[in-house]
């Protein structure tokens, strides 16, 4: 089995040859970029997290962890779970490249969805499932 190449990058940088699929995965269209300069093969703003998360976020480094687990709720809606099923399909014949117009890519919506199609889960979601499996202590008895 071929392992799946998901990059993530910014719209702004310049394409490259090793990009194979150019996704846009913003609800909100860059500021300054044109569509001729993006080398788009997709815009899938359905991905996008809603305008309330993404205004809660405010891409504060402090919130990430939280952001990453609400996004990944709102990526259970019908809509939005089939454009992340949309994106899987994509990496499967492709490089697949994740844009975003955020400066840190690696806090981004573009990086949640990265490892999503990857099959990864989050720190918080395999603490919780190993917290599922781990028998709590009996307490005491009390007097």
């Amino acid at each position: 089995m071929t392992r799946k190449i998901i990059r993530v990058r910014r719209i702004y940088d310049e394409p490259t040859p090793v990009d194979g699929t150019r996704v846009l995965v913003d609800r909100i269209w860059p500021r300054g970029m044109t569509k001729t300069r993006a080398h788009l093969d997709q815009w899938c703003k359905e991905i996008a997290p809603s305008t309330e998360l993404r205004k809660w976020y405010r891409h504060d480094p402090a919130r990430f962890e939280e952001f990453t687990h609400r996004y990944r709720e709102e990526l259970t809606d019908t809509q939005r779970a089939a454009a992340l099923d949309d994106l899987r399909n994509l990496a499967k014949h492709n490089t697949l490249t994740l844009l975003t117009a955020t400066t840190d890519i690696n806090l981004s919506e573009a990086a949640v969805v990265a490892d999503l199609v990857r099959g990864k889960a989050s720190a918080k979601d395999r603490d919780q499932g190993s917290r599922r499996h781990t028998r709590k202590p009996a307490r005491a008895a009390q007097r």
